[in-house]
């Protein structure tokens, strides 16, 4: 098999031609949320907190492929302003407290979310990806 410098080599995916069936948006989606592989839901989409594994060791799958890198902090940063923010709002027009509750309370609740909700929002945006075969 020659491979030239500009051509990927194959994979065993590629060769079985497995494409994400009809209506399955929304099936790589919560897989990704669930941090599984889109593809089959079997292993683990991350090997550490944000890494993707290179290739799903279940179905072949190559995950990195998919380049999830500056959407799901944007998606992130979207949703966790959308929960703080009215909690702010709220606990000023309601108990009024001094400008230290406000620090000692909503930074950690950010900085919590945050962390919290990185990683199932990137594999949401890696199951979309798979779901409308954006590989690059």
């Amino acid at each position: 098999m020659n491979i030239s410098p500009l051509q990927q080599p194959e994979t065993a995916a590629d060769r079985l031609d497995i494409a994400p069936p009809p209506g399955s948006f929304w099936k790589g989606l919560l897989r990704g949320i669930r941090r599984l592989c889109p593809r089959c839901g079997e292993s683990h989409l991350f090997s550490r907190y944000v890494t993707v594994v290179p290739e799903c060791p279940h179905c072949g799958l190559e995950t990195d492929a998919y380049r999830a890198d500056d959407a799901p902090p944007y998606f992130t940063i979207f949703v966790v302003g959308h929960i703080v923010v009215p909690g702010m709002l709220l606990l000023e027009q309601n108990v009024h407290p001094p400008s230290w509750v406000h620090m000692v309370t909503w930074v950690p609740v950010t900085l919590l979310l945050t962390l919290a909700l990185l990683p199932p929002i990137k594999g949401a945006v890696i199951g979309a990806q798979w779901a409308l075969r954006m590989k690059s």
